[in-house]
């Protein structure tokens, strides 16, 4: 059973959880929001991690993302929540973590935070995670644009480091 705390406009706990069951979170009452962190993991080497997601997700089963993450539990500050689904989702832990943006999703009620984890880790040590992933693969920044600018890729998960990827592709 995963429980959210559940958060006004403005970020503030309301002193309210929600049950998490497969797909209920657009039943999320109009006003509250629950706390989403995704990661977009950057390797030393200047590469980046794409997973892709299992088939069995409620939200883009098979599709490729260029972000680690999911919601935090309740009681959770979102760094800690940050670092927690790195780690679950990839078996990975960052030399450092930047908060890129934050922003909000009205259908899914959701409150994002996100994040750019440097790692420097051996990048076959990547740990799938059940339920979650089913491969990994890491893309320079050409291979990150390409992805982004892809049919198959998540635009929603993409938006949120919009002004990041924009820099990247400047830079090409």
């Amino acid at each position: 059973m995963e429980i959210w705390d559940l958060y006004d406009r403005e970020g503030n706990k309301t002193g309210k959880t929600w049950e998490r069951k497969f797909g209920n979170y657009k039943e999320i009452p109009e006003g509250y929001y629950h706390m989403v962190v995704d990661i977009l993991v950057k390797h030393t080497d200047g590469s980046y991690l794409l997973t892709k997601r299992d088939m069995s997700k409620d939200v883009y089963p098979g599709y490729w993302e260029a972000s680690a993450g999911g919601s935090a539990l309740s009681g959770e500050e979102k760094l800690e929540a940050a670092k927690r689904e790195l780690f679950e989702e990839t078996g990975l832990t960052a030399l450092s973590m930047e908060l890129v943006s934050h922003t909000f999703r009205e259908p899914s009620h959701s409150m994002f935070y996100s994040y750019l984890a440097i790692v420097d880790a051996d990048k076959d040590s990547v740990v799938l995670q059940e339920g979650e992933t089913v491969d990994y693969k890491w893309v320079d920044d050409r291979g990150l644009i390409e992805y982004v600018d892809s049919d198959l890729a998540m635009k929603h998960h993409n938006d949120r480091y919009k002004d990041y990827i924009e820099q990247i592709r400047k830079n090409l």
